[in-house]
C-alpha cells in the first residue's frame, strides 16, 4: 500500500463535505453531494476510490488514505454497483457499504468475447468512473494502427465521453507530425498530441488540460508508453516500465492494477493496465459519431438500407473511388457495425430468455398450487 499522502490539513469532511477544497480536489462536486441521504450519519466517511486491489479497495477521504473492504452484501452485486477506480463510496468503519451514482463511467465488453458465440460478448467490464476525459495511448512503433484508435474511438464514444489522443514515441521518427496528420483524418475534432521523450514543453498542453479537480483516465495497449508518460506528468519515477519486445513488437504488463494519481497540476489520472482487447459494448449510436465521413455519406445513398458494398447509388463508395475514404475504413467501419449489431441482438435474446424463463417459473409455480389444492381436498 502507498504511505499516506495529506491532501490537506483539514479534518474530513463527512456530512458537508461541498466548499472543502481537499474533497474539490479529489473531484467531489454538487452532482454527488446531491447522492448523499438527507441526514447521513455521523460515522459514515465519504471517500474516493484512487486503487483496487484484489479484495480491498484504496480510498481517499480528502485528508488520507484508508484501506477498506466491501460489505457482505455489496461485494455480492454483479449489476455494476460494484466499487470501481473513481467511484465515490460510502464507509463505515472499515467496510464500503454504498456506491454513490455515478456521473460517467468508461467501460468494455469483457475481454474475450469479441466475436465468439458465448454471453461474455455482452458483459459489460467497468474501467473507472467519474471521469472528465479519456486519454488513448498509442505509440508511433509497431503499436501505431489506425484501425486499433478508431476501435478506441468508438469504445469511449460508447461511454458517452470525451477522448483525446496521445501518441508517444514521437522522437523514433525525422517526421512524426505525419502520423499526426494520419490520426487527424480518422479522428474527427479530437485533440491529438505528440509526446517526444527529450523535450518537455510538449507535455504542456496536457498538463493545461488536467487541471484542479479534474479526473482523465489513460488507455492503450501495453507498451504504448502510459507509464513513461506518467512518470514524466509526476515529475518523479512512480511507474515502472519495461521494454517492448524486438521480436514481436509487444509490451509486457508494467501495470497490473487501477491507481488514481494525483498530479502537481492538480488534476488527477487513472492509469489502467493494457488493453490487449478493446471489445465494444451494444451501442451502434457511437459509430455515428466515431465514422462522421462515413455516416454523412451513407445518408446520401440512394438506398436506405445500403450496405454500401455493390449497391446502385451509393455514396460512400462513390467518395472511396473518388479517395475522400479509404476502403479500409470502410472496412473497420463495417466491421464494428456487424459486432455492435451482434451485441445488440444477443442481449434482447437475453431478455426474451429471462422473459421465458420468468413465465415457466409461474407456470410451475400455478401448478404447484393446484395439486396442493387438490391434496388437500383430499385429505379433507
Amino acid at each position: 500500500m502507498n504511505d499516506k499522502k495529506s491532501i490537506s490539513k483539514n479534518e474530513t469532511m463527512k456530512t458537508e463535505p461541498t466548499g472543502n477544497a481537499a474533497m474539490q480536489r479529489l473531484g467531489w462536486s454538487d452532482f454527488f453531494q446531491r447522492q448523499l441521504e438527507p441526514e447521513p450519519q455521523t460515522s459514515t466517511i465519504i471517500g474516493r476510490v484512487i486503487g483496487v486491489r484484489r479484495n480491498y479497495f484504496l480510498i481517499h477521504d480528502g485528508t488520507e488514505e484508508r484501506l477498506v473492504q466491501a460489505s457482505g452484501s455489496l461485494a455480492q452485486k454483479s449489476d455494476g454497483r460494484y466499487a470501481v477506480i473513481g467511484d465515490w463510496v460510502l464507509v463505515t468503519d472499515t467496510r464500503v457499504d454504498k456506491v454513490l451514482p455515478r456521473r460517467n463511467y468508461l467501460s468494455r465488453g469483457a475481454a474475450g468475447g469479441r466475436g465468439k458465440q458465448n454471453d461474455t460478448a455482452t458483459k459489460e467490464q467497468l474501467i473507472a468512473a467519474n471521469v472528465d476525459s479519456v486519454m488513448i495511448v498509442c505509440g508511433l512503433d509497431r503499436d501505431f494502427n489506425l484501425r486499433r484508435i478508431e476501435r478506441y474511438l468508438t469504445l469511449v464514444y460508447n461511454c458517452g465521453l470525451n477522448p483525446e489522443i496521445i501518441l508517444t514515441k514521437a522522437d523514433m521518427h525525422e517526421n512524426p507530425f505525419e502520423f499526426e496528420q494520419q490520426v487527424q483524418s480518422i479522428a474527427f475534432g479530437v485533440p491529438v498530441h505528440l509526446i517526444f521523450l527529450n523535450d518537455d514543453t510538449c507535455l504542456t498542453h496536457l498538463q493545461s488540460a488536467l487541471t484542479f479537480g479534474t479526473t482523465a483516465a489513460l488507455i492503450g495497449s501495453s507498451g504504448a508508453g502510459k507509464s513513461t508518460l506518467i512518470n514524466r506528468l509526476l515529475g518523479h519515477e512512480r511507474q515502472s516500465t519495461a521494454a517492448v519486445s524486438d521480436a514481436v513488437g509487444k509490451g509486457r504488463h508494467t501495470t497490473t492494477t487501477r491507481d488514481l494519481l494525483f498530479l502537481p497540476s492538480g488534476g488527477m489520472l487513472i492509469d489502467n493496465p493494457g488493453i490487449r482487447e478493446v471489445a465494444l459494448g451494444d451501442s451502434r449510436e457511437s459509430l455515428e459519431t466515431a465514422f462522421p465521413d462515413i455516416d454523412e455519406y451513407a445518408a446520401l445513398c440512394r438506398f436506405h438500407d445500403c450496405s454500401h458494398t455493390s449497391e446502385p447509388g451509393c455514396m460512400v463508395q462513390h467518395h472511396i473511388e473518388e479517395g475522400t475514404i479509404k476502403a479500409e475504413r470502410l472496412e473497420s467501419y463495417n466491421k464494428m457495425q456487424r459486432e455492435l449489431q451482434y451485441n445488440a441482438d444477443r442481449e434482447h435474446k437475453s431478455a426474451n430468455r429471462i422473459e421465458k424463463e420468468n413465465r415457466k417459473w409461474i407456470a410451475v409455480k400455478v401448478k404447484q398450487m393446484k395439486l396442493q389444492q387438490i391434496r388437500s381436498a383430499k385429505r379433507s
